[in-house]
C-alpha cells in the first residue's frame, strides 16, 4: 500500500478535492486485474501500471487520467469489461482507458502500412482527447525505461519509433521532460558508442562545468540583488542526444563543441525576464544572430523563453535561458500543464485552440494517398522547426523552417495562394523558392486570371500549400 500513499501524496499536492475512495478502487481493480501476471523483467506486471500513473501524477495530470494510467492495460491484458470499468471508476476514466486501449498496434508484414495505421490511430484519438496520448507517453516512458528486457530486435526498433515519432510529439505536445528523456533513451540503445562516449566526456568535465556556472552564478546575482531584481539561477549540461545531433550536424568533436552548458534564469514577470537580459547582456559580451525571443513570438508547442548565447567569463560561449515560473512549468509539462477540465466538465477552450494544430494534421494526414506520403507528411509536421514571417499589416504567421513566399500565401488564405503571381520580401522581389527566414515580411502579389503551376510541389515545404496546390490544378482545368 506504499504505492498508493504515494500517489495520493503526489496527487493531493495539486489536486486539492481529490477523490481517494475512488483512486483506491483503480489503484485496486488493476492490482487484481493483473494479479499472476509478470513482465519480461520477472517484476509484477502491476508495476508497469503503477509506474504510468505516477509518471502521469508527476506530470499534474488531473486524477482521471492518474486512474486511467492505473487501469491502461486492463481491457486488453485481463477479463475486465468497458461497463465494469465505468461503474467502478466513471465515463472518464472509462473513455480514456478505452482511447488508449485503441492505440493498441497490429502488426502487419509492411513496416511502412503497420506505422501509418498506427499513427492514424495515434491522431484520431488526440483529437478527441489529448489526455489519451499523455497517458500513452507515459507509458512508452517507463517501457523505454526497462527496455533492456527485451529481444535485441525488439529493443532497436521500439528505441528507432520513439526517437523517430513519439518524442517529436513530445516536443509538439511542449512536454520538454517526456521529450529529453526519450531521446536520450533511444540514443542509448541506437547509438550505444556514442552514447557512452559523450556521457563519459560531460562526467569528466562535470567539476570545470559546476565551477564556471557557479562563477556565472555569482556575478549575475550580485548583479541582480543591487538591482532588487528576484531569479533563481541553475545550470546543466545540456542533454547526451542534443549534444549528439550538435556534433553531426558541425562535424566537430566533443572537444570543439564549448557551449554545451545551458544557464537557466527564473523569474515572476515578463517585464524580469526583460530587465534580466539587458543586465545579461551588459555583464557578457552577446554572440550576433545568437539571440531568440520565444516569448514575444511563442514556438507552436506553447514554449516561451528568452535566448542568448555570450561569451562566458572564460571566453567560451555560454547559452542562458531567461524565462518566468510559469513558462518554465509550460516548457517542462507542456499541454499536460494546462489540460483542465472546467466545472462541469466543459473542455477549456483557450486550451482547445492552443492544440488545434492536431485537428489541422489530421485533416491533412487523411488526404494522404497512401502509407509513404502519410509517413512523409507526419515526419514533416513533427520534425520541422518554426520560422516566424509578418504580413505588411504585422500580422505573425508561423511556418516550418524553409518554408517559401508559396508557403506563406496559402497560410494567409488559400485564395491569395491560389492567386499568387510574385512576392516581395523586406521591400524586394523574390523568386517563389526563397526560403523565409524569422523577420521577414512578406507582400503577396496577386493575378485574379492565374492559378498554381504543378512545379510548385516541388519546393513547397507545408502540408497545406500541398494540398491546396493539387486541388487548385485540378480546379484550374476545368
Amino acid at each position: 500500500m506504499e504505492q498508493l500513499k504515494e500517489l495520493i501524496t503526489l496527487l493531493s499536492a495539486y489536486e486539492p478535492e481529490l477523490d481517494t475512495v475512488k483512486l483506491k478502487k483503480c489503484f485496486d481493480l488493476a492490482d487484481l486485474a493483473h494479479a499472476g501476471q509478470k513482465r519480461r523483467s520477472g517484476e509484477p506486471y502491476f508495476t508497469h501500471a503503477y509506474s504510468v500513473a505516477a509518471i502521469l501524477a508527476g506530470l499534474k495530470m488531473d486524477s482521471d487520467t492518474v486512474c486511467a494510467g492505473l487501469l491502461h492495460d486492463v481491457l486488453e491484458d485481463s477479463s475486465l469489461s468497458f461497463d465494469e470499468i465505468r461503474e467502478e471508476a466513471g465515463e472518464q476514466v472509462a473513455l480514456l482507458v478505452e482511447g488508449v486501449t485503441k492505440l493498441s498496434f497490429k502488426v502487419k508484414p509492411d513496416k511502412e502500412i503497420r506505422q501509418a495505421d498506427n499513427f492514424k490511430k495515434i491522431f484520431l484519438a488526440m483529437s478527441k482527447d489529448i489526455r489519451v496520448i499523455i497517458i500513452k507517453l507515459a507509458d512508452r516512458l517507463h517501457n523505454m525505461r526497462t527496455l533492456q528486457y527485451l529481444p535485441e530486435d525488439k529493443i532497436k526498433e521500439n528505441a528507432r519509433e520513439t526517437l523517430d515519432i513519439f518524442a517529436p510529439l513530445a516536443h509538439r505536445l511542449g512536454m520538454g521532460s517526456i521529450r529529453w528523456e526519450l531521446e536520450d533513451l533511444s540514443m542509448k540503445y541506437l547509438y550505444p558508442n556514442e552514447y557512452s562516449e559523450i556521457s563519459e566526456m560531460v562526467a569528466k568535465r562535470r567539476n570545470e562545468r559546476e565551477l564556471l556556472v557557479q562563477e556565472v552564478k555569482n556575478i549575475i546575482e550580485e548583479k541582480l540583488k543591487e538591482l532588487k531584481v528576484q531569479a533563481s539561477i541553475t545550470g546543466r549540461a545540456k542533454h547526451f542526444y542534443s549534444i549528439f545531433q550538435k556534433i553531426t550536424r558541425s562535424g566537430k568533436s566533443f572537444d570543439e563543441i564549448y557551449d554545451i552548458i545551458a544557464v537557466r534564469i527564473l523569474t515572476e514577470s515578463v517585464e524580469d525576464c526583460y530587465t534580466i537580459l539587458g543586465i545579461i547582456h551588459s555583464l557578457f559580451k552577446p554572440i550576433p544572430g545568437q539571440f531568440d525571443d520565444y516569448i514575444a513570438m511563442p514556438k507552436s508547442n506553447m514554449y516561451r523563453s528568452l535566448h542568448t548565447n555570450v561569451i562566458g567569463p572564460n571566453g567560451e560561449p555560454l547559452e542562458i535561458q531567461i524565462r518566468t515560473n510559469e513558462m518554465h512549468q509550460d516548457a517542462e509539462y507542456g499541454i499536460a500543464a494546462h489540460w483542465y477540465y472546467k466545472e462541469g466538465g466543459v473542455r477549456d477552450v483557450k486550451i482547445e485552440n492552443k492544440i488545434s494544430w492536431i485537428r489541422r494534421l489530421l485533416d491533412w494526414l487523411m488526404a494522404s494517398k497512401d502509407s509513404k506520403e502519410f509517413m512523409d507528411t507526419l515526419k514533416l509536421d513533427l520534425f520541422t522547426d518554426e520560422v516566424f514571417v509578418f504580413t505588411p499589416k504585422g500580422e505573425v504567421i508561423e511556418l516550418p523552417a524553409g518554408s517559401t513566399p508559396v508557403d506563406f500565401a496559402f497560410a494567409v488564405h488559400t485564395t491569395l495562394g491560389e492567386h499568387c503571381v510574385g512576392a516581395k520580401v523586406n521591400g524586394k522581389m523574390v523568386g517563389f523558392k526563397h526560403q523565409l527566414v524569422t523577420g521577414d515580411i512578406v507582400d503577396i502579389l496577386v493575378n485574379e486570371k492565374h492559378w498554381p503551376n504543378p512545379d510548385w510541389l516541388t519546393f513547397v515545404r507545408t502540408n497545406k500549400a500541398r494540398q491546396k496546390i493539387r486541388q487548385s490544378v485540378g480546379k484550374s482545368r476545368t
